[in-house]
């Protein structure tokens, strides 16, 4: 009886045993505390797998926008035009690189030997004006007409032929000065004078809905006709509402990024933005034109 009493006492047996205990309870749970905070501030915590926090991943998210992809150009500057293979690369190779819409794929000598029997003048005539699916100046109006020769001249030179790259036309002399340029000092003789020159008549100001409008409507007739206007490279064609059912139902996030990223599917290819240099808002304009015919 006594043996199963004594298992049954409590390890503590007087008060100096309790207040040690007491004492060490606290000490550990003191030193826990401390050994917690040194471990949360020397140590800096990320998540497995990720270099977030790195040096280099901190600099690319301060680094300013305008530091890539993006230059400041003087409009007043005389316009610096493009190389062939520059023009090409930026507006050409959308179709000629994959054959879309049936156009001689770069370095197929075979596709463009009918062609390079034609000329070099008919092709740049061509290329200027767009003949069937080929959009003027490959769906870029700011193109100057030289730049697109030369992006013809490269293109055919790199598929058999040899034609000579057109020289850029001569710098014009600025025009003598002329009395009339004197002109613009009349309205600080009247404000010497004192008298209040005619304020200006506003210019209107269009809504941006309806500017966006006309925008979509015309990126589409100058670059994406080449393909929706007749259907091409499974293109749905502009208005079948059945062709544009299923992608309707993408829903128009799904269609802006085709449209600006481009896109291949098993039944065709579209190429970014249309084969044009267009802002991204531009083309979701012509998006939403699009889409409003097909509804």
């Amino acid at each position: 009886m006594s043996d199963a009493h004594n298992e049954h006492q409590s390890l503590i047996r007087t008060p100096k045993q309790l207040i040690a205990a007491v004492a060490g309870f606290f000490l550990v749970i003191v030193i826990g505390i401390i050994l917690l905070v040194i471990f949360a501030t020397n140590d800096r915590l990320t998540g497995a797998g990720t270099n977030s926090q790195s040096p280099e991943a901190v600099a690319s998210r301060v680094r300013p926008v305008a530091a890539e992809g993006f230059t400041l150009v003087d409009a007043n500057a005389p316009r610096v035009l493009q190389a062939g293979n520059a023009v090409y690369a930026a507006v050409c190779a959308a179709c000629h690189d994959s054959g879309a819409a049936g156009a001689p794929k770069l370095g197929d000598n075979g596709a463009w030997s009918a062609r390079l029997a034609q000329g070099y003048e008919t092709l740049v005539k061509h290329a200027i004006g767009g003949i069937r699916a080929m959009p003027a100046k490959g769906g870029n109006p700011d193109l100057d007409d030289l730049e697109v020769a030369r992006a013809v001249v490269y293109m055919t030179n790199k598929s058999g032929a040899s034609f000579k790259e057109p020289a850029a036309p001569a710098p014009q002399p600025a025009a003598p000065a002329t009395a009339s340029d004197a002109a613009p000092a009349a309205p600080a003789a009247s404000a010497a004078s004192g008298a209040q020159p005619p304020a200006a008549a506003p210019a209107p100001v269009a809504t941006a809905q309806a500017g966006g409008a006309e925008a979509g409507k015309t990126l589409y007739n100058s670059a994406c006709v080449a393909c929706h206007g007749a259907g091409i490279a499974g293109a749905p064609k502009f208005g079948d509402k059945a062709a544009w059912s299923a992608r309707l139902a993408q829903g128009n996030a799904v269609l802006y990024e085709h449209a600006i990223k481009g896109f291949q599917g098993k039944n065709g290819v579209m190429p970014p933005k249309g084969g044009s240099t267009a802002p991204d808002a531009e083309v979701k304009a012509a998006v939403d034109f699009m889409v409003a015919a097909a509804k």
